[in-house]
């Protein structure tokens, strides 16, 4: 179990070829004994953005301010502060903060090696219930 402010969790510069503004914090990770997901928070300046990348495996993201788009091959797709965005694996995306404020986003991720656990359920002799 963890609990902690996002403030005290350092913060990070994204090193990423492409990225340019942008900062991370490893909220929750596969250190503080998160067997299956990662929760992020970046930190993108005006003008900022990740790099534009794809992979296998989806992102699940929520923004907490600032406004920005979601670059991808069709187009630019604009979002705001409290807008939730899927993009799906394999898509070519990128985050680019579009406004004069810093935009803040969680992002949630699957570990590229989730923890093998010996049971899924342990109420339910090692069968998933759906609760």
């Amino acid at each position: 179990m963890k609990i902690v402010h996002f403030d005290q969790v350092a913060l990070e510069p994204v090193h990423a070829e492409g990225a340019e503004g942008t900062m991370i914090r490893w909220l929750i990770a596969q250190k503080d004994g998160a067997p299956n997901f990662a929760l992020r928070m970046f930190e993108v300046e005006p003008q900022g953005h990740t790099p534009f990348h794809v992979h296998d495996w989806e992102h699940e993201v929520f923004v907490l301010s600032g406004t920005g788009v979601l670059q991808t091959e069709r187009g630019d797709l604009p979002f705001a502060a409290n807008d939730a965005i899927y993009v799906d694996p394999g898509m070519s995306h990128a985050f680019k903060n579009t406004g004069t404020e810093l935009m803040k986003f969680l992002c949630i991720i699957p570990h590229e090696q989730p923890v093998q656990k010996k049971t899924l359920n342990p109420f339910a002799d090692e069968s998933a219930n759906n609760c």
